[in-house]
């Protein structure tokens, strides 16, 4: 099991929604996800126009990529968030604190023009280790 710290330089503000830096100690596996979006079945859009269901379903689906490389949740060091609409952050803290707690690992989250499919609001990557 590695050791995973999250941390900020004393120089650094440390903000209390995610971690501004994390240090991976004794990893054998790490896992890199493709950026996760809200797919149906068929591969559209699952919950056009709601961003907060949007999340969520991105969220299961990082979930199930990481549990079936054999990692969990707390294993994820490093996320990158997209969406099209950064008046979203407020709905994307709730739906992620349902996932990681009240502080995330290492994030970066961008506002974009669009993503792969007009209907998709959110796009996140990972990288878990373990």
């Amino acid at each position: 099991m590695p050791k995973i710290t999250p941390y900020a330089a004393k120089s650094v503000y440390d903000p209390p929604a995610y971690a501004q830096a994390v240090k991976v100690e004794g990893a054998e596996t790490i896992l890199y996800l493709s950026g996760q979006v809200d797919y149906d079945a068929e591969g559209g859009c699952a919950h056009p126009g709601d961003f907060a269901a949007q999340a969520k379903s991105v969220l299961q689906a990082i979930k199930a990529q990481i549990e079936a490389g054999g990692g969990t949740m707390a294993n994820i060091v490093k996320v990158n968030t997209y969406v099209t609409d950064i008046r979203h952050r407020p709905d994307w803290a709730r739906v992620r604190a349902e996932f990681f707690g009240p502080k995330m690992p290492a994030s970066t989250m961008v506002g974009v023009t669009s993503l792969a499919h007009q209907d998709f609001l959110i796009e996140v990557e990972a990288v878990a280790v373990f």
